[in-house]
């Protein structure tokens, strides 16, 4: 995705429509950069533009071992030691010429924090529109009466551009889940375009809370959540929010919508998320025709949706399961059967992708291609993370996939013997005398 962006941008320049300085601020690189870039385009086309050291470690990296001595000694003596001390005494006590942002990324990437607690409070300033409309989207979820007690409280989940104050995309759910980021973000994509950056606050759903394994921090990586792995893939930054001030824009959003969107609810007379959903995509254009802004650049930041993409490989949630011997595997409480293919007739052991579509059905990858798929129970709108299989999936078929229900398994009471049986008599007992 960003060697398409570099494609469209440089397209943009030979069409006259952007210029070097516009080009550098929209690809976060130098004019110099830039024309170097233009060059390359023209006396290669878009092979040249990708990065000669593409896949290749690079030269000055600091050693394995290096880095498993400055962890090791992070850990233990100079635990308590600020960054730009342990740089020093790394120097002086071990000779190792580190600097100090390379000794900071190997401790924050290890999660140790910095020792100081206290920071100066730093002087904060109105921060400036960016210049360009798809630069920057700002995205938050805002759960209120909606309906007026004509229904449940329902959760409008919205994307603003910060150059424009247009409302990219907007819907309603019944809660603020990941599923109701990638239906807006895929109302985007596929309308206006990709954009470059999103701000959003430091919820769980854009943010992961799981701690990463051993083989990740041994890489330099972080485990991502749904979205921000469709945000890596679709090469949108994402930007994380400390405060609620830092996304203003979304955030005095709420205060207008509260007021004028409630109002076009009450007269419209919606009184579930359906109804609600229809009257917000009326709403929309007349609400940002009153408050879109002109922005400081012409032009556009969004990059045209590839034609030879399919969204629906892109906007689905994506779980990496092993297959078992019978060549089943396990699913939210179920179990999915793989026939054979053309590939190979079993499949146990083998890794593969499951994709869980926006539209609740299921299906499976194997190095890039599709072995099965399977159907929702019916045609409702099915909860992300919430499978039911469709009635008639309990049989299992030799040649198309089905599913196994996983049975529980009955509890059986533990045996109590009596109190005259003889596990509970003494072991030098006396037989006890018959009765005649």
């Amino acid at each position: 995705m960003n060697e398409i962006k570099r494609v469209y941008v440089m397209q943009q320049i030979e069409d006259k429509q952007l210029t070097g300085s516009q080009a550098a601020e929209l690809l976060d690189l130098s004019l110099r950069q830039i024309r170097r870039l233009i060059a390359k385009y023209r006396e290669q086309g878009a092979p040249g533009l990708v990065h000669g050291n593409q896949g290749r470690a690079a030269n000055n990296r600091i050693a394995e071992v290096v880095r498993a001595k400055i962890w090791e000694l992070a850990q233990k003596e100079y635990k308590d030691y600020n960054d730009s001390h342990f740089t020093e005494e790394l120097a002086e006590e071990y000779g190792l010429e580190i600097s100090r942002s390379s000794v900071r990324r190997i401790r924050r990437q290890n999660g140790q924090p910095s020792p100081r607690k206290r920071r100066s409070p730093r002087h904060r300033s109105r921060r400036e529109r960016k210049p360009q409309a798809g630069m920057l989207l700002q995205t938050d979820g805002s759960r209120h009466d909606w309906l007026e007690g004509r229904g449940q409280w329902l959760t409008l989940i919205a994307y603003i551009d910060d150059a424009t104050n247009q409302v990219s995309g907007a819907t309603f759910r019944d809660e603020e889940d990941a599923s109701g980021y990638f239906l807006g973000l895929k109302e985007i994509c596929l309308t206006q375009g990709i954009p470059a950056a999103i701000y959003a606050d430091q919820h769980t759903i854009f943010q992961s809370p799981t701690k990463p394994t051993l083989e990740q921090e041994l890489a330099g990586e972080q485990p991502r959540s749904q979205l921000g792995r469709l945000l890596d893939e679709l090469g949108i930054e994402l930007i994380a929010a400390h405060s609620p001030q830092a996304k203003g824009r979304v955030e005095r959003l709420w205060g207008t919508l509260q007021d004028r969107l409630v109002k076009a609810l009450r007269k419209a007379g919606a009184a579930d998320r359906e109804e609600a959903n229809q009257v917000l995509v009326d709403f929309l254009p007349k609400f940002n025709q009153r408050f879109q802004v002109a922005p400081a650049q012409t032009g556009t930041a969004y990059v045209p949706w590839p034609e030879a993409y399919r969204p629906e490989d892109y906007f689905c949630f994506k779980h990496t399961r092993t297959v078992t011997n019978d060549n089943t595997l396990p699913f939210d409480g179920h179990r999915l059967q793989i026939p054979p293919g053309p590939q190979r007739r079993s499949y146990a052991k083998a890794k593969v992708d499951v994709r869980q579509h926006l539209d609740g059905q299921l299906e499976v990858h194997y190095q890039g291609r599709s072995l099965v798929t399977f159907e929702p129970a019916d045609e409702r709108p099915v909860r992300i993370q919430k499978f039911n299989p469709a009635p008639g999936q309990v049989a299992l078929d030799q040649h198309q996939g089905a599913l196994k229900t996983v049975k529980k398994p009955k509890v059986r009471k533990p045996y109590k013997p009596a109190t005259d049986h003889p596990w509970r008599r003494p072991l030098f007992a006396k037989p006890k005398e018959r009765k005649e």
